[in-house]
């Protein structure tokens, strides 16, 4: 690279990679290996010129040379041979604090162009020109390596440097070359253990073989050489006695050799170990170290009274109270769980009069007596105590195995003058629940240990208990203050222990218990929960449900019964479970009301009287009833206020209808033929298929029938007025305004009066009737729960010849001059009353 091209004041040269090296000639060298990846490899050199405060940049990028294709070599071409250089030497060797002299020669690089240039040697890296700096230095006319001092391996174990061959112009007919000089160990470090003591724990009595534990040592020298390979060996040992233990010499593995070790005899060793290297030669450097083993306890001694037989005495009828202390030798550990004592006892125990524990701090047995004792029944005790360890016991080598040590304990049991006693001292008395006050309950009576009678004793019963039962004070006989009841709140556990105490003559006082329990009784009457209900006309049979207030096996199961013979004709009870029966009419029954009177019997023979009301309703869902009925059993027939309002609608309509005919008959327009075929063209006979269901909500309005075979009408202002309230023309409001609206009344809304012959044209009766309809419809197809019914429209097949008349709008088409041409084609039963209207 032309560095004065760029900076000819260049004081400082470096380069931002640190694998490559730039001399102040230009020349670009790399530090180590380096391999190119496919990608460009780049760097920076940096120029600084530091008077002048300059400082410049040169951008570098390194490519791959591409491989030439070689030639082919003719004949005639000079074959070259290839000579040996002397510009890539061995690696050099130092020797580890070499005693020189200094400077020493440890190494000469030439190149073989000095044959024909004058070449100039140098040398950079470490020891050089970097840390350790002196170390080394390469003569210029030469060659030669020369090192100044001794070097430490452990410190420096080889050094990497450059060296070039230049001309005296800068010329670099060489390429750098990486010369190493590795530093031969030399034997100057001793091993060393990793600890300054070792530590380590083997039970006693363990076999040989048994591994100790294992000392390390390191040495600094050079691996896998003689230098660091290491010998161990156990130099003393104290106790100075029999050796008891190994130590492996490569490994420094520490092992069992005694097969007798005996902490009661020697608790712990001590062991001086040392370690050399040159494997273990004499001439090899060595250290010594220190290791102390502990030898654990086991339980290899078994326990011993110090004393066969031991005497004490106690008052009778004291407990808690301790009458004796027992000892023990051990020759294990103290404090160990071989050491630590266990005592029983092994006979003269049998009623758990006496209690035996151990003292942690003095290893001692303490004997009590926790239950009293009683003179007149036993005077005197003996007592068996044997005594164990905590840990198991563990047969050693040169030991017998030994029987368990007992001592025997006598207990001398004193005479005192006591109080009566209570038998049993807890009793227990159940009364039924809900008894009567005063009821004779039990007897609690005590005795006079020393007579065995009760004569003489008086009983009371302390106050500031539950005031359930009093105790005579002679007799001992238990009797009910209060009705004991489990639904009051402090008899609600149902138990009570009541203390009562017993005094002799002498004013000894006893005490003993009495357990009061409430028995659960028979005292609730079962009912049941929910006594009105809404039958539909699916007849879904109604679910029965009882309850009761007691207690198994005063509750269920229950068995129900009607009591009225007529009603249980028509209505049957059948079980579901425990709790529950089904109640359903028997076959079809009117529809009405039923009150049902049900008996209820519970598994304790009670029985509940209870009447069920059932409002058996022509409906759908039950809140179609409203709680009322819709039709007796008797058979008559209650009407709603939209049958008796549909009622004189009918009325008024057929009223209407007669006025409208006498009134033409009487205006002499009927004088023409009827015919028969023309009547269809006005008024449609519908066919009847069958009775649908019927359309329960009250959204929709009851309408009376006024015809039983079709209907027949006149075109008339009133006889369409008539059609339209038949056939639902009124909307829902007005209805429910209480009136409704006809088509004249829309017509004259419209601002136009008709005074001709009251005919109206098709948009006007379109236009009246299509928002009605419309609206009936959507409210037909709903049910209860606003949703869309699927019965309300149906589709039917083709049944025969279908009608003659069109559009019911048809006849609007008509010229107003033939207003009244149709009431000449009437059917006969028009026809008649024609006549009848003439006549007059």
């Amino acid at each position: 690279v032309d560095l004065k091209e760029c900076l000819q004041s260049a004081e400082l040269i470096s380069s931002s990679d640190g694998n490559f090296k730039v001399l102040e000639d230009g020349s670009v060298y790399t530090t180590s290996a380096l391999s190119l990846s496919a990608e460009k490899k780049t760097f920076t050199i940096l120029l600084k010129d530091i008077q002048e405060q300059i400082q410049k940049e040169i951008h570098v990028s390194l490519v791959e040379e591409e491989k030439k294709t070689p030639k082919t070599r003719h004949a005639r071409d000079t074959v070259l041979k290839r000579t040996k250089r002397r510009w890539g030497p061995i690696p050099s060797v130092m020797i580890e604090n070499s005693l020189g002299p200094f400077p020493l020669q440890i190494q000469q690089v030439q190149s073989d162009t000095a044959q024909n240039y004058t070449i100039y040697y140098s040398a950079t890296g470490p020891g050089i020109d970097q840390d350790p700096k002196g170390l080394f230095y390469i003569e210029r006319e030469t060659g030669n390596i020369f090192a100044t001092r001794a070097v430490d391996r452990e410190q420096y174990p080889s050094f990497q440097i450059i060296c070039f061959a230049t001309t005296p112009d800068g010329y670099s007919p060489e390429v750098p070359l990486v010369h190493t000089i590795r530093i031969e160990d030399d034997n100057d470090n001793a091993p060393y253990f990793t600890q300054d003591l070792f530590e380590f724990c083997v039970p006693e009595n363990s076999r040989p073989g048994v591994v100790v534990g294992k000392v390390i040592a390191e040495d600094r020298d050079e691996p896998y050489t003689l230098h660091t390979t290491l010998k161990y060996r156990i130099v003393s040992q104290t106790p100075p006695i029999t050796p008891a233990f190994s130590l492996h010499g490569d490994t420094g593995v520490i092992s069992v050799l005694l097969p007798q070790l005996d902490r009661e005899l020697v608790p712990s060793y001590t062991l001086l170990v040392e370690v050399r290297d040159m494997a273990g030669q004499p001439f090899g450097l060595c250290t010594t170290g220190t290791v102390v083993i502990r030898i654990e306890d086991t339980n290899d001694n078994a326990p011993s009274f110090k004393q066969l037989q031991y005497e004490t005495r106690v008052e009778e009828n004291r407990v808690s109270v301790e009458i004796l202390r027992v000892s023990v030798v051990d020759l294990d550990e103290p404090g160990s769980p071989g050491s630590g004592a266990v005592y029983e006892i092994i006979r003269g125990n049998d009623d758990q009069a006496f209690e035996i524990t151990t003292d942690k701090n003095t290893n001692e047995g303490i004997l009590c007596v926790v239950k009293g004792l009683d003179y007149e029944t036993a005077k005197q005790r003996v007592l068996v105590i044997g005594v164990n360890n905590e840990a198991p016991y563990l047969l050693a080598p040169h030991s017998q195995q030994l029987s368990q040590s007992t001592c025997s304990v006598t207990v001398h049991v004193l005479d005192v003058d006591e109080g009566p006693v209570f038998k049993p001292c807890v009793l227990r008395l159940d009364v039924k629940e809900c008894e009567d006050i005063g009821t004779a309950i039990g007897r609690y009576v005590a005795e006079d240990p020393e007579t065995g009678n009760s004569e003489g004793i008086r009983y009371r019963i302390p106050p500031g208990q539950c005031n359930w039962i009093n105790i005579d004070d002679r007799s001992g006989e238990v009797r009910t203050v209060r009705v004991l009841d489990r639904d009051i709140g402090e008899m609600r556990r149902g138990q009570c222990n009541v203390t009562v105490l017993a005094i002799d003559r002498n004013g000894k006082t006893g005490t003993g218990t009495i357990q009061v329990c409430i028995v659960p009784g028979n005292k609730n009457f079962p009912r049941i929960a929910q006594t009105d209900y809404i039958m539909c006309r699916d007849r879904k049979p109604i679910c029965l449900t009882a309850q009761d207030g007691d207690e198994a096996p005063y509750s269920a199961p229950f068995v129900y019964r009607i009591t009225d013979r007529n009603l249980a004709s028509m209505w049957k009870l059948t079980p579901h479970d425990d709790n529950s029966w089904y109640l359903s009419p028997k076959g079809d029954i009117p529809y009405g009301i039923y009150n049902i009177p049900v008996s209820v019997i519970d598994n304790g023979g009670k029985i509940g009287e209870n009447t069920v009301r059932v409002n058996l309703c022509d409906c759908v869902t039950p809140t179609e009833c409203d709680g009322r009925p819709r039709q007796l059993s008797g058979g008559n027939v209650t009407l709603g206020l939209w049958a008796i309002l549909a009622m004189i609608l009918g009325s008024l309509l057929l009223l209407l209808i007669l006025i409208t005919i006498c009134g033409c008959c009487g205006a002499g327009v009927m004088h023409r033929q009827v015919t028969d075929d023309c009547a269809n063209h006005n008024l449609i006979i519908s066919n009847t298929e069958a009775p649908g269901e019927e359309v329960m909500d009250h959204n929709i309005i009851p309408l009376q029938n006024t015809c039983d075979q079709g209907g027949y009408g006149v075109k008339t202002g009133e006889q369409q007025t008539f059609e339209m309230v038949k056939g639902r023309g009124h909307t829902l409001e007005s209805v429910k305004g209480g009136g409704h609206q006809t088509l004249g009344s829309v017509k004259e809304g419209g601002g136009q009066a008709m005074m001709d012959t009251c005919r109206y044209s098709y948009s006007e009766w379109h236009n009246f009737t299509h928002p009605r309809l419309g609206e009936k419809v959507h409210l037909c197809r709903q049910d209860e729960e606003q949703k869309h019914s699927e019965d309300y429209l149906l589709s039917y097949n083709y049944e025969g010849k279908g009608s003659l008349a069109g559009s019911v709008g048809c006849c609007s088409d008509q010229h107003e001059e033939e207003a009244l041409d149709f009431l000449d084609q009437l059917e006969p039963k028009f026809r008649t009353l024609a006549e009848t209207c003439i006549k007059r």
